[in-house]
């Protein structure tokens, strides 16, 4: 497990090093690496949210890590939403588009509830992370029923 955390945190480093935009050569590139980003992030917020929720038991190693990557991840996606990221192979509504102050204000608000979350889990308290996974899970839903197609 600290390997996969290891590996993350410097593909991470390496991606935060360079300017996102720079490193797409087409819009496909920047859909690919926002879908990426958000899916690893999805599943590390899935394994705290099984813990939080009691599908698996808690752990609270597993807990801190999880929300470390989430944290770290809440970072990355917003790049890709460039100029002509609007077609292709995504779920992206329009609306990210022509309600960009929105969105970008949708992105924060997760950011910050995820931040809290992160806090919350290097406590090691179940009660704590459960307390903080709710205001982290609907600033995702929030934005998933404002900005992503089902």
């Amino acid at each position: 497990m600290k390997t996969h955390v290891l590996v993350a945190a410097m593909a991470t480093a390496v991606l935060l090093s360079t300017p996102a935009m720079a490193q797409f050569q087409k819009a496909e590139d920047a859909i690919k690496y926002r879908k990426a980003a958000l899916t690893v992030m999805g599943n590390h917020f899935t394994r705290i949210g099984a813990m939080a929720n009691g599908r698996v038991p808690f752990d609270a190693a597993v807990a801190a890590s999880s929300a470390d990557v989430v944290e770290t991840l809440s970072k990355l996606p917003w790049e890709g939403f460039g100029p002509g990221t609007d077609k292709g192979d995504t779920r992206a509504k329009p609306e990210i588009w022509t309600e960009k102050a929105k969105f970008e204000e949708a992105a924060k608000t997760m950011q910050s509830e995820v931040a809290k979350l992160s806090a919350a889990a290097k406590t090691g308290s179940l009660d704590a992370v459960k307390a903080a996974f709710g205001g982290a899970a609907q600033s995702c839903k929030a934005c998933h029923d404002a900005y992503r197609s089902n």
